[in-house]
């Protein structure tokens, strides 16, 4: 068996701690990467992606802008919480992978509640 790396083991820990807590609940799953941020609603009972917005999106690309920067992960994240409340959904849990909880996660996760998500 190989040992996991120290990331894979908070990415680990914070997603069984995620999955309890989550009481049927979907999850907002975010992933940040140097350059794009991307975030989507998962139903983890039926294993599908409801919902999901990025900075790789055409309109994204065409301001020119880069998708690293926390402006974006606003705008990544009212897209993700519009898209989430046309399907009806409002109520999630927010899922931060193995990222720490600030600067680009921190602004998508506001932006998201400002939308309409709850949690």
């Amino acid at each position: 068996m190989a040992h996991k790396t120290k990331t894979e083991r908070r990415q680990a820990r914070v997603r069984r701690a995620v999955k309890a807590a989550a009481n049927g609940r979907m999850r907002l799953s975010v992933h940040r990467s140097s350059k794009h941020i991307y975030a989507q609603v998962i139903d983890d009972v039926n294993g599908v992606t409801l919902v999901a917005a990025s900075t790789l999106e055409k309109t994204q690309r065409e301001t020119g802008k880069t998708g690293a920067d926390i402006e974006a992960a606003k705008v990544v994240g009212k897209l993700v919480a519009e898209r989430a409340s046309e399907k009806g959904i409002k109520n999630v849990v927010f899922d931060r992978g193995r990222f720490m909880f600030h600067g680009r996660i921190k602004a998508l996760a506001d932006a998201a509640r400002e939308g309409g998500l709850s949690f």
